[in-house]
């Protein structure tokens, strides 16, 4: 792959998207805009309309929360989904690798790993991401791209979680400024080396890598920041990052 160009994306959100929204939001807008780069780069009849397929597992593939990335994509895109509890698709990696981006929906994270596991969805991933399908999501489909992270998958109370794809390094925390846990407990976690230094979303925010480096951050509602957390001798430190304004 060449040094000067690497067509591997992730979009990892905070929050925000058309999950958090009444319809297509801004940071839905930068999905599809990077995923029309990768439809024009698979030679794509019309890079304008380009493959998304939606992942729902977190939610237990919720008739709900499908039916609203539908309202909110199928202008736009070739819409699609992977089902795994009334599973489909026979080959999944064939589908996914097919894909020009892969939207993954929030809910419980510890769950939907599992349940990728023994359906061979986190290799299937891996490879499409290799390919060059863009890779985005919210919440759980934001942490599951790191080594782990906070999460509510075991309970009212937030916990530590490990067991992430571990395709990005250290660890992420979404949801930072809309939950009031979850910063103090990201803090914790890292000073006592519970989890490994990491990135943080606010609601509204997304963190945007090309390869495994961070290129940007970017926001769709004004304050909504990113940040990295880092362990120090005396705890945790924490550093805003830039970040870009989406019109």
């Amino acid at each position: 792959m060449s040094a000067a160009f690497d067509p591997r994306r992730i979009v990892a959100m905070g929050g925000g998207g058309f999950s958090m929204n009444d319809s297509f939001s801004p940071l839905d807008g930068l999905v599809l805009s990077v995923a029309r780069e990768a439809a024009a780069r698979r030679g794509a009849r019309d890079a304008s309309r380009p493959r998304v397929c939606f992942i729902g597992t977190a939610s237990g593939d919720a008739e709900t929360y499908l039916a609203r990335f539908h309202a909110a994509w199928d202008d736009v895109a070739e819409a699609s989904q992977l089902l795994l509890f009334n599973r489909e698709v026979e080959d999944i990696g064939e589908f996914l690798g097919s894909q020009d981006a892969v939207y993954v929906g929030g809910g419980n994270t510890a769950n939907m790993l599992a349940i990728w596991r023994v359906h061979g969805v986190d290799e299937a991933l891996r490879s499409a991401w290799q390919r060059g399908v863009v890779m985005a999501g919210i919440s759980a489909g934001s942490l599951c791209w790191f080594e782990g992270g906070t999460t509510d998958s075991f309970g009212p109370n937030l916990a530590p979680y490990r067991g992430g794809l571990g395709i990005l390094a250290g660890s992420n925390s979404p949801h930072f400024d809309g939950e009031e846990r979850r910063r103090p407990l990201y803090h914790r976690l890292i000073a006592a080396g519970e989890l490994p230094d990491g990135l943080a979303a606010d609601d509204g925010a997304a963190l945007v890598f090309h390869g495994t480096t961070l290129t940007e951050c970017v926001s769709e509602r004004q304050g909504a920041g990113c940040y990295r957390v880092t362990r120090t001798d005396e705890g945790a430190a924490e550093v805003a990052l830039p970040v870009r304004q989406l019109p």
